[in-house]
């Protein structure tokens, strides 16, 4: 039984006036595939990002999450969908401890939210931190809040915009092995990477990006 992609861009393309940042693409992502953007700054990768994630709407082309068109069927498709980006931001009058039970309630997944929240919070060593609003927290646990909010409640596909860029060593290992785990069940990831150790310990596929254009491994 051929496997189901769980992520598909058609004919997807992004451009800000003239410039086109993302040039036209295709590509689909099964469950339990590891996908690792490689490319230089500049190279569209964030763009294509944000775009998959609906946070930037694509210029032409469509984004499917798990069968879901992400702009047609947006509440489904995004059920299905998370995503981290590189600078993750918040709500201000909210604390860390308040995100995770706001995020856990609006993916109907509050039951057991605290134990799933505490452990988190301990494993990225922010549980001290866990009654501290955003703007009281450095670059480093702005970004082990993010994935916290990301990892707290179920998802298919997961997208991820260096996901280790402001992270201290454990805590890049810690990401890099709930990474594999994700994908050993059955999870779609696909993350943006300069970090060279990263991607050799992740052994995903590889997928270039460079002037707009995507060259698929």
């Amino acid at each position: 039984m051929m496997a189901q992609p769980v992520l598909q861009a058609i004919g997807l393309s992004r451009s800000f006036g003239e410039f086109q940042v993302v040039k036209p693409l295709e590509f689909s992502v099964n469950g339990g595939e590891l996908i690792i953007l490689t490319g230089p700054n500049g190279a569209g990768k964030s763009t294509l990002l944000y775009c998959l994630s609906g946070l930037l709407r694509p210029t032409k082309g469509n984004i499917l999450v798990d069968g879901y068109d992400l702009y047609r069927e947006e509440v489904a498709a995004k059920q299905r969908l998370a995503f981290v980006p590189d600078v993750p931001r918040f709500y201000q009058e909210l604390t860390t401890w308040e995100h995770l039970r706001f995020i856990s309630l609006a993916f109907g997944v509050e039951q057991g939210w605290e134990k799933r929240a505490e452990m988190l919070l301990r494993e990225f060593g922010m549980w001290e931190s866990r009654d501290l609003y955003p703007h009281n927290l450095s670059r480093g646990m702005r970004l082990k809040l993010g994935i916290s909010l990301a990892l707290i409640r179920p998802f298919k596909v997961l997208l991820m915009d260096e996901p280790t860029s402001a992270l201290d060593v454990e805590s890049a290992s810690l990401m890099r092995e709930k990474l594999l785990t994700i994908r050993d069940d059955g999870c779609a990831i696909l993350l943006s990477s300069h970090d060279l150790s990263m991607v050799e310990e992740l052994n995903g596929q590889q997928w270039r990006m460079e002037h707009g254009q995507l060259e698929v491994g």
